[in-house]
């Protein structure tokens, strides 16, 4: 069905969409990532009782890899 943006706009959303290319492209990223054992880089984790904090953090831009939030 079709999706009303009004209600979006109307509140100052912003919505950003992505290519993440084909099924098969992403099923042969995930065989890459497995064979090649590539983890990602956490730079902190904070406790869900500190996801506000988590956030501002994040925006701040002084992470160097994810930012996780533990529940």
């Amino acid at each position: 069905g079709e999706v009303n943006p009004l209600p979006a706009v109307m509140k100052g959303v912003c919505i950003q969409g992505i290519y993440v290319g084909s099924r098969e492209m992403f099923e042969a990223m995930l065989r890459a990532i497995e064979l090649h054992e590539i983890h990602p880089v956490i730079d902190r984790v904070f406790p869900f009782a500190e996801a506000r904090e988590a956030c501002h953090y994040l925006q701040s831009g002084a992470h160097f890899g994810k930012v996780v939030i533990s529940v």
